[in-house]
């Protein structure tokens, strides 16, 4: 069975900034084709759950509270871009608009919601290594 990455918190692990999760049923069911292996680059690089809100501004990573926390965001994504190697990861499904795992769109670093284009620390490390990256929207592309 082909092993695919998938953002923790889509799986309904309790592990985004606000200490909730994401459960999506449509992901949680590609269990039954791929084995699922559950990722989270912003603890996996030492950030606690909860933790503030973070954005991108300028590629640099800023928590709510003017703490960058960029390098944190760096290790956690090489820690995952690891996991990918080891399991042969090809694919990776993300959760949208994260400033760790975002594949389209992330929030422009006012901390009002806005979206702008981008790609998240850990999307941008994954796709510079050839692994494709969808978000939870797009699975039907699998």
């Amino acid at each position: 069975m082909e092993k695919i990455l998938v953002s923790a918190c889509l799986l309904g692990i309790a592990c985004r900034y606000d200490g909730k999760m994401k459960p999506n049923a449509d992901v949680i069911r590609l269990g039954e084709k791929y084995e699922l292996i559950p990722v989270c680059a912003e603890v996996l690089g030492g950030l606690p759950t909860p933790r503030p809100p973070a954005e991108i501004v300028k590629n640099r990573v800023f928590n709510c509270m003017g703490i960058e926390v960029t390098e944190n965001y760096k290790k956690g994504a090489m820690a995952v871009l690891d996991i990918a190697r080891k399991n042969r990861c090809k694919i990776a499904v993300l959760k949208s608009n994260s400033p760790s795992c975002g594949n389209k769109m992330v929030y422009d670093g006012t901390f009002t919601g806005t979206l702008v284009e981008g790609m998240g620390v850990l999307c941008r490390l994954l796709v510079d290594n050839e692994i494709k990256v969808l978000n939870e929207k797009e699975i039907n592309e699998l």
